[in-house]
């Protein structure tokens, strides 16, 4: 699913999977998040409500450019390093194709349809 993101009012590119956390964040837009660093190798931020976990794909270690969900936390994360391994907590929703020093800097995110 083709979404238009922006970074700090930069235009980029991006999908969403089919997962059904994926389907859960696309209910929610359009939606702006704001950003902070965590760990060194994500943006985070949260979104109104928790997304689904039901239906889960299998783990997949997060890569630069993922837009995860943290489900303990709520939150979406934003990796502009490769994360850690593999965890059942960590959905991956999709991909932005950004540049990972822009998706490292920014502070906000706006989530928007594809027209």
């Amino acid at each position: 699913m083709d979404i238009r993101v922006t970074l700090d009012g930069q235009p980029v590119d991006a999908t969403l999977n089919d997962s059904p956390a994926a389907r859960d964040l696309a209910s929610l837009l359009p939606l702006t998040v704001g950003l902070k660093d965590f760990h060194g190798t994500e943006r985070i931020g949260d979104p109104p409500r928790k997304l689904t976990t039901d239906g889960a794909p299998e783990p997949a270690a997060a890569k630069a450019g993922d837009i995860a969900y943290y489900a303990p936390w709520g939150n979406l994360a934003l990796f502009y390093e490769d994360g850690p391994a593999a965890s059942v907590d960590l959905l991956v929703l999709g991909h932005i194709d950004a540049d990972p020093a822009q998706i490292g800097g920014a502070d906000r995110i706006t989530v928007e349809a594809a027209s």
